[in-house]
């Protein structure tokens, strides 16, 4: 009997390939949405820099998230669809309403598009985002599952949109999803090898501070490596206890920034030579956010803990992730094999 087939979307995202690579390791064939045909080799590319030659183990379906059209071709005689397409920083984006909405219904038409193609489960990759944000300083750390961003406090639009769009999901499910299951992983910042110039938003922490940025803000963050948050994906995908269950993907507590830059210093020698340990102060980093639109998205976040636990995945799926050290170095020197820093 064959294997199944597993539907990835975004199959050029970052997350998406590491899922791809995964589930051709264990033997699945695999089905992923792009929005243009003319990328399906640039995706094959990224994945033979993962050690995989997909071959006809792997189909290419172009299909839009804001688009009905061919969602149902993606998803038909799949058993499991890993969702984790969503609309990421461009600029195009001027309002609110441009973020949130684009989410909901992109979740909305892959959730009818799997149920109506009786599809077994669907994988949900939202985001700490939905989890950890716009709560006060005084609110209980570490974060689990039962956490909601508070959409009352200072919430980025992207944040809004992750909270937004996976609320919509489980309530879909509740209402008209019938016999269709769902899971969801919640990852905090994620790193780990890069298969190209088109990495993972925080793997640009990274990019940056080996490229010899002035400090480092009082930013904390967790971390996991996107191979681990693969696995977990396929731990949610098959395990019976995953069912109607979210899942945190964090390696150990988070970390502040200085102490990442220190990571980066002892384990990568002289690729390291201009990474700063030095702590920005605080007054510094607001009055650079005045004009410069980085340090504006992280005025917010200073001094503000955002440790949160995988307690829940290990526990009931096992789940045994790498060190946030070792995805640290992992992310450098993939940087550094690529010729993508110096």
């Amino acid at each position: 009997m064959s294997e199944p087939w597993v539907l990835v979307t975004g199959g050029t995202g970052f997350i998406a390939q590491h899922c791809i690579i995964a589930l051709l390791n264990e033997g699945y064939r695999v089905r992923t949405t792009i929005r243009s045909a003319t990328r399906e080799n640039e995706v094959r590319d990224y994945l033979k820099v993962g050690g995989v030659e997909a071959g006809e183990r792997l189909q290419f379906v172009v299909a839009d998230l804001a688009d009905d059209a061919d969602w149902a071709q993606a998803c038909e005689g799949c058993c499991y669809v890993l969702h984790g397409a969503s609309p990421t920083p461009s600029g195009d984006q001027q309002r609110e309403e441009d973020w949130v909405r684009p989410a909901v219904d992109g979740n909305l038409r892959v959730l009818r598009a799997a149920r109506d193609a009786r599809v077994k489960r669907v994988v949900l990759t939202s985001a700490f985002g939905a989890v950890g944000v716009g709560h006060s300083p005084e609110y209980r750390r570490p974060f689990d599952e039962t956490d909601w961003s508070d959409l009352s406090g200072n919430v980025a639009p992207y944040q809004k949109s992750k909270t937004l769009s996976e609320r919509a999901a489980w309530d879909f499910i509740e209402r008209e999803g019938g016999d269709l299951e769902l899971s969801a992983i919640n990852p905090v910042a994620v790193l780990g090898p890069a298969l190209g110039a088109d990495y993972s938003h925080s793997i640009r922490i990274i990019v940056s501070l080996l490229q010899g940025q002035a400090g480092c803000p009082r930013i904390n963050s967790g971390f996991v490596d996107v191979r681990d948050l693969a696995d977990l994906h396929l731990l949610a995908m098959t395990h019976s206890a995953a069912k109607g269950e979210r899942f945190l993907a964090i390696a150990g507590e988070s970390m502040w920034m200085t102490d990442v830059a220190k990571v980066l210093r002892h384990h990568m020698g002289e690729v390291a030579s201009k990474v700063s340990t030095r702590e920005l102060p605080n007054w510094l980093v607001r009055l650079a956010a005045r004009s410069n639109p980085n340090m504006k998205s992280m005025a917010p976040l200073l001094d503000v803990n955002m440790n949160c636990t995988s307690e829940k995945a290990r526990r009931l799926l096992g789940w045994s992730p790498r060190s946030r050290e070792e995805a640290i170095v992992a992310t450098a020197r993939s940087l550094v094999s690529l010729g993508l820093v110096g």
